[in-house]
């Protein structure tokens, strides 16, 4: 990848400015100059590629120093300091939901759609989608290419990294102690199941649960009609999704498994008679692969409708960093960081 590229990483040593950090090693992404910002973590060290660095203060940071910031801290910090990033002439790329719904700002998977990418002329905001949206849409956005979905169901089963290291902490301590009460989530999490992921709307609606009808319509069809149910479970990693899409077009459970055989970042696991399937523990720590199973083709009331269950890595998988250095990877292909 032959590019100059000059990073600064909002947010580099949190969950998922970690495993963004992995996968540019992985990846092997030559960056030419690397500065990790932050604002509670400056002066905590970090490593990448063998080298150290300390974490700069984010507020003082110069920004003529890059080229590129990926906002990895949520969406008080990308409002406060991404836009003049951008003005400064910085590409950004920010992983919060702050930005997603402004209607001239890219929202990018970019295998679905990433050659909105190609279509900007100036240095700009890129928003990453939400983590179920971006595994959701890369298992169905093959099927609505070739049968037609008009109508999405999906429950969410929302591992607790999700929330960040205070939650999977509260998980493990509340499973070694069951005395200690939640301070993260409404309810404890520890051997329960609660259906609430975010605040609740007036039309009774989760946050979370809106974010996936959004960001359907906004990056595959705003014809697709969606209803979302989010549940978060006492899982570590690795978000699952209960998933019931009903297509205009005829189609089969050999013919889905076929087409998503063949369609890229993704790794079908359907083998009903030897109970092989994805779970969250096998098939989503550290994996970039959206994994689909139990995949089903029934006919209701003269509807043709698929069922599948589907599996990823939430925070270094797809739904988060994975798709963030796509992205950047996208930018450099298209000769936007030059």
């Amino acid at each position: 990848m032959n590019s100059l590229i000059n990073l600064a990483l909002i947010g580099a040593s949190g969950v998922v400015g970690k495993k963004i950090i992995s996968l540019l090693e992985n990846k092997n992404i030559e960056i030419n100059n690397f500065y990790p910002l932050g604002s509670t973590s400056v002066g905590d060290e970090i490593v990448f590629n063998n080298n150290q660095y300390k974490i700069e203060d984010l507020i003082n940071f110069d920004y003529s120093k890059v080229n590129l910031a990926i906002f990895s801290a949520g969406s008080k910090v990308a409002e406060e300091h991404a836009k003049d990033f951008v003005n400064a002439g910085v590409y950004v790329i920010d992983l919060s939901s702050k930005f997603r719904y402004e209607k001239h700002i890219p929202l990018i998977i970019p295998e679905i759609n990433g050659n909105e990418i190609n279509l900007l002329d100036t240095p700009s905001l890129i928003s990453n989608p939400n983590c179920s949206t971006s595994q959701l849409l890369m298992a169905i956005a093959p099927i609505h290419k070739e049968y037609e979905i008009d109508v999405l169901n999906i429950a969410t089963y929302q591992a607790v990294s999700g929330t960040g290291k205070q939650a999977v902490q509260e998980l493990k301590n509340q499973i070694t102690d069951e005395s200690i009460n939640q301070e993260v989530y409404p309810k404890k999490i520890a051997f329960n199941v609660i259906p609430q992921c975010d605040i609740f709307l007036e039309n009774d609606f989760t946050k979370e649960e809106m974010k996936l009808v959004w960001e359907t319509k906004k990056i595959l069809d705003n014809n697709i009609e969606v209803q979302a149910t989010c549940v978060r479970v006492p899982v570590i990693n690795g978000h699952s999704e209960a998933v019931f899409l009903r297509t205009k077009k005829e189609t089969s459970r050999e013919q889905i498994i076929e087409l998503l055989n063949n369609s890229s970042g993704i790794k079908v696991i359907d083998n009903p008679k030897s109970q092989e399937y994805p779970t969250p523990l096998e098939n989503a720590n550290d994996t970039e692969e959206v994994f689909v199973g139990r995949i089903r083709s029934q006919t209701i009331n003269n509807e043709n409708w698929i069922s599948m269950w589907i599996v990823a890595d939430n925070v270094y998988g797809k739904g988060a960093a994975l798709n963030t250095v796509q992205i950047l990877e996208s930018l450099v292909e298209n000769k936007k960081l030059c």
